[in-house]
């Protein structure tokens, strides 16, 4: 029989490292190896203990979880699940730690309702259960990318952006003033991903440039708030402007749209030439809310658009039904993340499996392709 995977458990609490803990004792193929008070133990046991997983407070004294990730990621590299406050803030905080090496997170419980108890203890064993099994090599410490710097020379007569400020060693796209308005759409980008998927959102929308010819629509399996936290930090480092999408907003070339968490998102016409966002309540597929085939599937219509279709890391099959059928029906590019960089080979395996795929590329070989598909805009 296969020796149960060991965790550790953070968390300032008492009550809620017990909590937690009881969840993990009561799956036979995980156990509770140690426990650990703030960040700064944490960094020690994980020396010590060399767990195969780590659940993470995020709030602590001494050190917090944000810190001790980034130690721990670098000193002594293990899966990492962070536990999340379902507030703006804390939305904000586990986009810096996937961000940072964290695999995934889960909402803090609240303790008071026993189905929300039922919903996370859930939600953390299937995590956790990824997680022991994850190669935490391909998960590569990250120096945090800053907000980019107010342009000192705008162009006359277009909406002024931020420009991008100089800050990982690989090409970094620039923000430049675009007047996305005037532009004519002619590509499309659509992008599917779920675990690891900030990452590696982070790493193709870097290398986009501001006047990329296309808009680019994007489902990231995540809960609502966090969608909006991730927009606004993706926002931050992209020369894309990255906005969490909304009910009719009309699509604009070098610009980004993430599907809100809860919602299906979907791209209608909206005239000739033009393109909306449109999101609906309907129910989950495959158990997402947004799925990523509801998105693409909006796609087939749309033949008249020179459609470029991504699905990257993620657990599960959603998405490789949908880019088969737009392959199908005359997609330009599909291009699904390799395994050599995935931190879930899932999504892009059932992609490939199904023969939807023309390229799998590493995950820094995707926005390279993307520009040399579709051009930049002469708009600028």
């Amino acid at each position: 029989m296969q020796q149960p995977f060991d965790v550790l458990v953070v968390d300032d609490s008492i009550f809620m490292r017990k909590i937690i803990s009881d969840f993990i004792s009561q799956d036979p193929m995980l156990r509770v190896v140690g426990t650990a008070r703030n960040g700064k133990e944490a960094v020690e046991q994980v020396k010590k203990l060399q767990p195969h997983a780590v659940t993470m407070d995020i709030e602590m004294p001494e050190m917090n979880g944000l810190e001790a990730l980034r130690v721990i990621m670098k000193e002594s590299p293990v899966a990492v699940i962070m536990l999340s406050s379902l507030t703006q803030e804390g939305a904000s905080e586990t986009i810096k730690a996937l961000e940072w090496g964290a695999v995934d997170f889960v909402g803090k419980p609240s303790g008071s309702i026993s189905l929300d108890l039922h919903k996370v203890k859930t939600q953390l064993l299937e995590k956790l259960h990824i997680a022991v099994r994850m190669n935490v090599n391909k998960i590569g410490l990250q120096r945090p990318i800053l907000p980019r710097q107010p342009e000192l020379k705008p162009i006359p007569q277009a909406r002024t952006t931020a420009a991008a400020a100089p800050s990982n060693p690989s090409p970094k796209a620039e923000r430049r003033s675009v007047d996305r308005s005037q532009a004519g759409i002619g590509h499309l980008v659509a992008i599917g991903t779920s675990t690891g998927g900030p990452r590696a959102l982070h790493q193709v929308l870097s290398e986009l440039p501001a006047e990329l010819a296309a808009p680019v629509v994007i489902v990231q399996h995540m809960p609502p708030n966090f969608t909006r936290s991730l927009a606004q930090r993706l926002n931050s480092i992209s020369g894309l402007k990255v906005v969490e999408a909304e009910e009719g907003m009309p699509l604009e070339n070098g610009t980004a749209y993430i599907a809100p968490g809860g919602s299906h998102m979907a791209v209608a016409r909206n005239g000739p030439g033009a393109y909306r966002i449109h999101l609906s309540k309907e129910e989950p597929r495959s158990g997402h809310r947004p799925s990523v085939d509801v998105l693409f599937e909006s796609l087939l219509p749309l033949k008249e658009l020179k459609r470029h279709i991504v699905i990257m890391t993620g657990m599960g099959s959603d998405g490789a039904k949908g880019m088969l059928a737009l392959k199908e029906s005359g997609a330009v590019t599909t291009i699904a993340e390799s395994e050599e960089t995935c931190i879930v080979y899932g999504m892009p395996r059932a992609a490939v499996e199904l023969k939807g795929v023309m390229h799998v590329l590493k995950q820094q070989e995707i926005a390279g392709k993307l520009i040399s598909a579709i051009g930049l805009s002469a708009l600028s």
